[in-house]
């Protein structure tokens, strides 16, 4: 119901593991490859509608011989457009000659896009402008095979300022300050070094120049590379690289922040954010699929081998717990459990808030994607109806009439569809109240779903984030109805901090909690904490990331939970209202008890899983104070 929020990006990696030969022998075509990767990319569309990409590569190409393909989008619909652009040259090939078509030797020397190592992205630009520049993969060219790199990720780093000074130390001139030339020029430079003394070692034992490259492919140690590279990086990465001669690799951060997961069987090797979508395009359970352990990389050699192996030292594992409530596809299987049990674990709070009174309440869920939490939410209200039955049942003694019975066993939830969403409304209208009661009807309602001035009528939410369009748009449609009291429900908790790992929510401003807490103190005459938090932030500029502590966290250190939940209701409240409005956030217990083995909550909590994540917040607070209205990283 808040704003959109929106995440960063999402991967698959696809490697072939038998010649396209036997695909094609199989599978009866020669586009197997693209085909599972279409899909893979269809699947992870919910991680970034921005741009999109694709690299390819071939194996044992000739001197002379095309090897690396590469195509990005930023089309309206991206991953139509980069399919439509690959097939367009098969197609060329299929007027001419059909038959080539089932000639892999022609099709590996005449058309791109037919090797056996392919690598995917999906944008959703987080910084930076929405050009092709942006898009991943990023490419890092050579005329040396094994020194040729094609790199992507859904990553962001906190440290990217101290990691550019170290390219700099080192001789480079980077084009540009941003963490993705950042981490391929890091790695550029590592497989450069790598290269460099492989070729003197292999010269002085005599081998010739082709026949040392030939041994550098086979041999280079891509473990070495990615430690050296990333023992300085400060932040949530799921980075993925082919390397021209054929190797691979798929980085986790220590902390497990940004997700990966992985299959592997004679045929194939794939990698991707997400493990349903892997479930969904080979037809796999989930205990076939894999979690890439955090601190980990995934190595594929070009021999096909491949390989967990263990790069920097595995922290606390602390994944991104919003980034299951939110983002991930509803339909893996443990993101759909938590979802469903965050709903149940709220339901003391929704009936405490119409006071037990279900026969007067009404419940639904806006948006779509809180569906899932709405099933959690009413299992846990018939979980409480059937204890309340059985004891009125009980109660009845042993010669209980029919009509008492009825009256006991129908009682139920009242479950209703209360809002609808049309089509996104255009807001060409410059006045502001004309331009507000157009966004009010981006939803509209079910009318005579709910009695007028008697029911309550609750909705469940993913999260509130802004209330931006729950204050021009929801609340004003729910408010049509009349009923006597609107809940409305958060299955997340109050989002208080910035996130700098790489989900859309980097200014403290944005936040409606933190809104919330700063009105508090004003209200109260404690606006000398607003003052000393900056002081101490201020005091702070230019430490070390490791040093700096998150002070923010005063800021709300005077306040309950629910003093800051009835603020937010009070500021989110549009004056025409008639209804009373309350609103119920998640609370950070209950979201470790439905996520035990996520428990990145630093959104909610301030605790951070990586100092830059107190270098951001300390930066944000700056930038709030001093009316600066941009990102702290």
């Amino acid at each position: 119901m808040s704003d959109a929020i929106q995440h960063e990006c999402g991967i698959a990696l696809l490697r072939l593991k038998k010649p396209l030969q036997f695909y094609l022998d199989k599978y009866g075509t020669a586009f197997y490859a693209l085909s599972k990767l279409h899909l893979l990319m269809e699947k992870q569309i919910n991680r970034g509608q921005d741009g999109a990409g694709v690299a390819n590569i071939k194996f044992d190409m000739e001197p002379g011989e095309r090897y690396i393909s590469r195509y990005r989008s930023i089309d309206s619909k991206p991953i139509q457009d980069i399919f439509t652009h690959i097939h367009s040259r098969f197609e060329e090939i299929a007027e001419q000659d059909p038959s080539k078509l089932k000639d892999v030797a022609y099709l590996k020397k005449n058309a791109g896009f037919t090797g056996e190592l392919f690598l995917a992205h999906l944008r959703y630009g987080t910084f930076g402008r929405n050009s092709i520049e942006n898009c991943h993969p990023f490419l890092r060219q050579n005329n040396w095979i094994t020194r040729n790199l094609a790199l992507a990720g859904n990553f962001n780093l906190t440290n990217v300022d101290e990691l550019f000074d170290v390219l700099i130390e080192v001789g480079q001139h980077p084009k540009e300050m941003s963490d993705t030339v950042t981490v391929l020029e890091k790695i550029g430079h590592f497989l450069d070094e790598e290269n460099d003394q492989m070729v003197s070692d292999l010269k002085a034992l005599g081998f010739s120049k082709p026949d040392i490259y030939s041994k550098i492919a086979k041999n280079i140690d891509i473990e070495k590379i990615l430690k050296r590279a990333s023992s300085d990086w400060d932040g949530g990465y799921a980075m993925a690289g082919l390397f021209g001669h054929g190797d691979a690799f798929v980085l986790r951060d220590p902390s497990g922040i940004r997700p990966a997961f992985w299959y592997e069987d004679d045929e194939v090797c794939v990698v991707a954010s997400e493990r349903c979508v892997i479930q969904t395009a080979f037809r796999l359970t989930v205990d076939q699929v894999q979690e890439l352990t955090p601190g980990s990389a995934l190595i594929i050699k070009k021999s096909g081998e491949v390989s967990e192996v263990k790069i920097n030292e595995p922290k606390e594992q602390k994944s991104c717990s919003f980034e299951r409530i939110y983002f991930s596809r509803g339909n893996d299987y443990d993101i759909y459990k938590e979802r469903k049990t965050l709903g149940k674990l709220v339901v003391n709070q929704v009936l405490k808030a119409v006071d037990y009174d279900l026969d007067n309440s009404v419940f639904s869920f806006i948006p779509n994607t809180a569906e899932t939490s709405f099933y959690g939410m009413i299992k846990g209200l018939e979980d409480y109806l059937n204890d309340k039955k059985f004891k009125a049942i009980m109660d009845l003694g042993t010669k209980p009439t029919e009509e008492e019975l009825k009256a006991i066993i129908y009682q139920r939830a009242r479950i209703e569809k209360i809002a609808i969403k049309d089509a996104k409304l255009r807001t060409f209208i410059t006045q502001d109240d004309a331009r507000d009661d157009l966004v009010a009807h981006v939803y509209d309602i079910t009318y005579g779903s709910v009695v007028r001035g008697k029911d309550n009528l609750v909705v469940i939410d993913d999260s509130i984030v802004r209330g931006t369009t729950l204050k021009q748009s929801i609340l004003r449609i729910l408010d049509r109805l009349e009923p006597l009291k609107i809940i409305v429900v958060s299955s997340a908790p109050q989002i208080r901090y910035p996130d700098c790992y790489g989900i859309d929510m980097a200014k403290l401003g944005d936040f409606v909690a933190f809104e919330a807490a700063i009105h508090l103190l004003k209200e109260r005459g404690q606006t000398n904490i607003i003052e000393e938090v900056y002081r101490k932030c201020k005091e702070q500029e230019g430490l070390p990331k490791e040093q700096i502590k998150n002070y923010v966290k005063e800021i709300y250190k005077p306040f309950t939970a629910e003093e800051i939940s009835v603020k937010i209701a009070e500021l989110l409240t549009p004056p025409s209202i008639q209804a009373k409005v309350e609103i119920i956030y998640q609370t950070i217990e209950n979201l470790h008890l439905a996520c035990p083995e996520n428990l990145g909550d630093w959104y909610f909590t301030g605790n951070y899983p990586t100092p830059g994540g107190n270098k951001v917040v300390n930066k944000a607070y700056i930038n709030f104070i001093e009316g600066n209205n941009k990102r702290a990283y």
